[in-house]
């Protein structure tokens, strides 16, 4: 069937990243801003990865919003969804400062823009552990703008992540799309070729490849945004 809509992941996709960087600089950022509120940085850490923890097992039941705080709140003795200005504070202010960890590739907005004159409809599958405001941020300091996108994932919006093949349901869902007609773009072997399990074809961007586990990518079509162009245009 005919190529109609383009999924792509963002972080080490369109927004060059070493993931561990970038999370070893976000995660200094959010300490340092909850560390005047009484928020002992070292547990802290912890906590948000077990509340990243739960919005990855997500079953579907909640939005990942709700599971993240349903199990952060677990960890401290007060009510912390009070502090959750705090939070979004930091994500519209401090948070820009994990930007030093990230890269910048022009071919990403490029490529972004050429698909959309060309008409197909664009994707941002981005794994919803993040809350819109962090996420939009993200999406700009690719070179984009959160509106280049039908839909972009989100944390208020989603209730499974990836490797889950049911967060590429629920985007097929709430966008009325074929997989047949889609393509999706990541960087993650495992992550973003989880889209296959429904019939979704996949390209692999290797800039900023993961594959942590050795998986075997070489049937996946693969390379730079100039390959994937000429590889779009074969479809």
């Amino acid at each position: 069937m005919k190529l109609k809509t383009i999924l792509f992941d963002l972080d080490g996709t369109l927004l060059p990243m070493d993931q561990d960087e970038f999370v070893k600089y976000y995660f200094g950022l959010l300490a340092k801003k909850l560390a005047p509120h009484g928020y002992d940085p070292k547990v802290l850490v912890g906590n948000i990865w077990a509340g990243t923890e739960a919005m990855v097992k997500n079953d579907g039941s909640c939005l990942n919003e709700e599971a993240f705080w349903n199990c952060f709140s677990r960890f401290y003795d007060h009510d912390v969804r009070r502090d959750e200005p705090i939070f979004r504070e930091f994500y519209e202010n401090e948070f820009s400062g994990a930007r030093a960890a990230c890269g910048f590739h022009p071919k990403a907005a490029e490529t972004i823009r050429t698909l959309k004159e060309k008409g197909y409809r664009l994707i941002l599958a981005t794994n919803p552990l993040f809350p819109a405001v962090a996420t939009e941020n993200r999406i700009r300091w690719a070179g984009l703008e959160p509106g280049d996108f039908e839909l972009y994932t989100t944390y208020e919006n989603s209730c499974r992540c990836k490797p889950n093949p049911d967060y590429y349901r629920d985007i097929l869902k709430k966008i009325g799309a074929d997989p047949a007609e889609c393509l999706m773009v990541g960087n993650d072997a495992v992550e973003d070729t989880a889209a296959e399990n429904l019939g979704i074809r996949v390209f692999l961007l290797t800039d900023c490849l993961i594959n942590k586990h050795g998986v075997d990518i070489s049937r996946y079509p693969q390379g730079s945004f100039d390959e994937l162009l000429a590889y779009i245009e074969t479809l």
